[in-house]
């Protein structure tokens, strides 16, 4: 029974370690898969069914704009925007911003789930490893 306690106890210290080891690694990964993919009509549309409100359609709204670089001059760049539609045709909000934060979101929360799994994947042979170190080392040398 204590082997069962300190299996349960290393694997569980193995699945904090993992899981910080393996998010550091997918978190960044996904965010920047959202970021890159959030100006897509898909992202658009999806997001803009839960901000737009009831009777509109999301629509996808670019226009040219300028941004600065490392050195302070403009450079051309293009923005988007989510626009809520009516059925004549108004827009009826504009979002900048927020579609974008929640598709970010979005992507970060399967990393995580991803990162979670892949931790208990690897927790249970981790901690198992770390259970057979630890006896080994309590065990008296034969002599």
């Amino acid at each position: 029974m204590k082997s069962a306690g300190t299996t349960a106890f290393s694997g569980c210290l193995i699945w904090v370690l993992l899981i910080s080891i393996i998010s550091t690694c997918i978190l960044p990964i996904a965010m920047a898969a959202g970021g890159f993919s959030s100006s897509s009509d898909y992202a658009i549309h999806t997001t803009g069914n839960w901000l737009c409100p009831m009777g509109t359609t999301p629509q996808s709204y670019s226009y040219e704009t300028t941004t600065q670089d490392e050195n302070g001059f403009d450079q051309p760049a293009t923005a988007y925007e989510l626009h809520c539609v009516d059925a004549g045709g108004t827009v009826v909000k504009n979002d900048p911003i927020l579609y974008a934060f929640i598709w970010i979101g979005l992507f970060a929360l399967v990393g995580l789930i991803i990162a979670v799994v892949l931790s208990f994947i690897f927790a249970v042979p981790g901690g198992m490893l770390v259970t057979k170190l630890l006896e080994k080392l309590r065990s008296p040398k034969a002599k």
